[in-house]
């Protein structure tokens, strides 16, 4: 689970809220009235989806539900443990040569790591190898990036459509204004800003961080995976496993990397 995702919204509603209730005579819980109008949800909320899936083919939106699945559950992607797994491949090729990877990459759980190593011990030329893996990591990188496009686009649409709300509010309150009534043109005001206010929480508070929970599930794998690049071209090269190992701990924040004796 996303714990970080999950405490930032419940940090971010609840001080909302307080800051709604707050008052100089403690907590007026009263205050919430206010800001609940269903014309501005309407508006808003309304407003951005319909804008949302109009922009996306169905093919699209029908994944949205696996992508909401890994921004609050990501999968957790260890650098460490590939370098690891790296350097025993660096130690089989060393002493038994690149031949005897194919059985270590036929064990090999990640499709990324197999085909890689399967590159290598089928003699391929080690730029055309490094072509091929640099190809898949970009693909990835598009697909990734389609993926939180509708978040992203979110961001952008809620505050449109809540000025565009507050507009709409603001033009119904002048189009009646009664200067006899000044209490009746605030209350107008009030209510024509809340779709603002609806924009605004929903983009920066529920779109936002949705869209950086998966950018950041995205640079955690693309890490590993030019890890797994420099890596199995090292192995191709020749290159010492501790020398291997050193050159993707660079890679690494200093404090990740292996105590040297």
């Amino acid at each position: 689970m996303n714990l970080s995702l999950i405490i930032g919204w419940v940090l971010s509603f609840g001080l909302v809220v307080f800051g709604i209730v707050f008052t100089d005579k403690g907590l007026n819980f009263g205050n919430m009235m206010g800001f609940i109008e269903a014309q501005s949800l309407a508006i808003t909320v309304g407003g951005t989806v319909g804008c949302l899936v109009a922009s996306f083919p169905m093919s699209y939106l029908g994944k949205l539900g696996k992508r909401f699945g890994i921004a609050l559950k990501p999968k957790k992607y260890d650098p460490k443990k590939y370098i690891d797994q790296i350097v025993e491949y660096a130690q089989v090729a060393r002493s038994r040569g690149l031949l005897a990877l194919e059985e270590s990459a036929n064990q090999c759980s990640d499709p990324f790591i197999k085909s890689a190593l399967m590159m290598i011990v089928d003699a391929n030329d080690p730029e055309k190898v490094r072509g091929m893996l640099d190809d898949t990591i970009m693909f990835m990188c598009e697909r990734h990036e389609q993926g939180r496009a509708f978040f992203e686009k979110g961001v952008t649409i809620f505050p449109a459509f809540g000025m565009l709300g507050t507009l709409i509010g603001l033009i119904n309150m002048l189009a009646t204004v009664d200067l006899s009534n000044p209490m009746g043109l605030t209350k107008g005001m009030a209510t024509a800003l809340i779709t603002t206010f609806y924009g605004s929480l929903f983009a920066n508070v529920i779109f936002a961080p949705l869209g950086m929970a998966l950018k950041n599930t995205h640079e955690e794998e693309l890490l590993c995976m030019q890890i797994i690049e420099e890596g199995v071209l090292a192995i191709a090269g020749g290159s010492n496993p501790r020398y291997i190992q050193e050159k993707l701990e660079f890679m690494l924040p200093k404090s990740q990397h292996s105590e040297q004796k």
